[in-house]
């Protein structure tokens, strides 16, 4: 495993939420364990893909990542932020001379990259050590964070997927189903570092990328030498700029200077119809079927309009000029060195629509890759699966108390009662609530303990956990 940056380098007194900084004077007295967990309640897809808890710990919790200087910090921050002394300088204290700065906490989670229905256990938080009771919730807010690549993990396989559904039944073949789903979210991104885990998050699914964040982050929290793989590709001003009466010029630039291999080349600078018709499919057809010979690969992206509709108006286009071939499925396919790359409007909700326009065509999903990039690192939220993290259990002065709350105003936030397993029977995930569960039977591992990382997950790991299940192959289309 390469080597990561270990907790430490910021001050982990000071990433949580103001008030927490006040709770190690409100649970009762003698309170020595807390125990939490985390769960999506709900929400948007049925099952989640459980990812990228291993970030979080090693950025943040693994090491002596208390230090004298921190406190100190942390203590005049605090001062100034309330107005009076409350910050617990007494515990920080007893944790850097007891554990050298360690963390006291015990954290188990199910292996990273497992797909969970939801309302059950993802992972669980409680201390080691009865004086430091209060420091189990005071995470709460670094580790609920996990919802972000969590929720893109999830909404990425979901569409990984609608594309194999598409590609079982009319393409030959499911091998290039890794790159149908290019990330082009970088720019849309609120940072390089949400960036970095949302496409490291996409990448669990998929193999194509233009987020090198993303493939960074998989790098140094994961050990993956190269996650994410992408080609030569034009963009609008690299096209533009030889001007309206120069795009051939610009078209052929692209075929002459990438003259083997995959490039991809905008082409709805100004007139889609004509440069599919006329440029590619007349004045430079001999230039892209001459790439064809030697393995290369012609891929048009359309860039505007109503996607399902301008997909197959190309695909038609391209067949007129370029033939196409049935497959054993039924379905039409375009000769090999040419392909359409749909990066406009993908998400979700729309990559059905335009992979079923295309099937009542008859044309195959093969033909096809999409590139998605605010739908896919953005357009999602904490809620989008509900994301929760709560007390369950405790105990004080002695005695085990199964916590919950139960508001009688959104019985949706009921939450768990007391010791939590996640056991896995005949294929089904079952959270056993209240210690009933079998220790030995829990598919959650200690992954944290005492600020050290105890299960260290790869990302080839994490990809064979997430892995979808193909459905079965009809014999023919018919």
């Amino acid at each position: 495993m390469a080597a990561y940056p270990a907790g430490g380098s910021e001050n982990i007194l000071l990433i949580t939420d103001s008030y927490k900084v006040t709770h190690h004077w409100q649970y009762p007295e003698k309170t020595t364990l807390v125990c939490s967990y985390f769960e999506s309640r709900g929400g948007k897809f049925p099952t989640t893909v459980f990812f990228g808890l291993q970030y979080i710990l090693k950025r943040f919790l693994v090491g002596p990542v208390v230090t004298k200087e921190k406190i100190q910090e942390a203590k005049a921050v605090y001062g100034a932020h309330f107005g009076t002394d409350v910050f617990n300088e007494e515990g920080w204290n007893y944790i850097l001379e007891k554990y050298g700065g360690h963390l006291p906490l015990r954290i188990k989670a199910v292996p990273e990259g497992t797909e969970v229905p939801v309302k059950n256990v993802l992972f669980t938080v409680e201390n080691t050590d009865p004086k430091c009771f209060w420091l189990t919730n005071y995470f709460e807010t670094l580790l609920v964070q996990v919802w972000y690549p969590m929720t893109v993990a999830t909404n990425s396989r979901a569409q990984k997927e609608i594309i194999a559904k598409y590609l079982n039944e009319t393409a030959d073949s499911l091998s290039r189903l890794p790159f149908k789903l290019h990330d082009f979210g970088f720019r849309g991104s609120t940072s390089v570092e949400s960036a970095g885990i949302g496409g490291a998050a996409h990448l669990v699914n998929f193999q194509g990328t233009d987020t090198i964040a993303g493939i960074s982050t998989a790098k140094t929290y994961y050990g993956c030498s190269m996650a994410g793989f992408s080609i030569p590709a034009a963009e609008h001003s690299t096209i533009t700029t030889w001007g309206q009466g120069g795009e051939n010029k610009a078209f052929r630039n692209m075929l002459t200077k990438f003259p083997t291999g995959v490039v991809a080349v905008v082409s709805d600078s100004y007139d889609l119809w004509n440069a599919v018709e006329h440029i590619w499919g007349e004045e430079l057809k001999e230039l892209v079927e001459a790439r064809g010979k030697s393995g290369g690969v012609l891929v048009i992206r359309p860039d505007s309009g109503d996607p399902p509709e301008i997909v197959v108006k190309v695909l038609n286009i391209l067949e007129k000029k370029f033939g196409s071939i049935k497959n054993s499925r039924g379905f039409k396919v375009l000769p090999d060195y040419v392909r359409v790359i749909q990066g406009d409007g993908i998400s979700y909700e729309t990559l059905a629509k335009i992979l079923d326009h295309m099937k009542a065509n008859n044309w195959s999903a093969d033909n096809l890759a999409f590139g998605s990039g605010g739908a896919l690192l953005q357009r999602m939220d904490r809620d989008t699966q509900k994301c929760a993290f709560k007390c369950s259990f405790a105990e004080i002065d002695g005695k085990q108390v199964n916590v919950f709350k139960q508001p009688i105003t959104d019985l949706g936030k009921k939450s768990k009662k007391g010791r939590l397993t996640l056991e896995c029977q005949e294929g089904k995930y079952i959270t056993r609530e209240e210690g009933s569960g079998n220790p030995e039977k829990d598919v959650m591992v200690t992954v944290f303990e005492n600020g050290k990382l105890l299960r260290e997950y790869t990302f080839d790991e994490v990809r064979r956990n997430a892995e979808i299940n193909l459905v079965k192959r009809k014999s023919t289309k018919n």
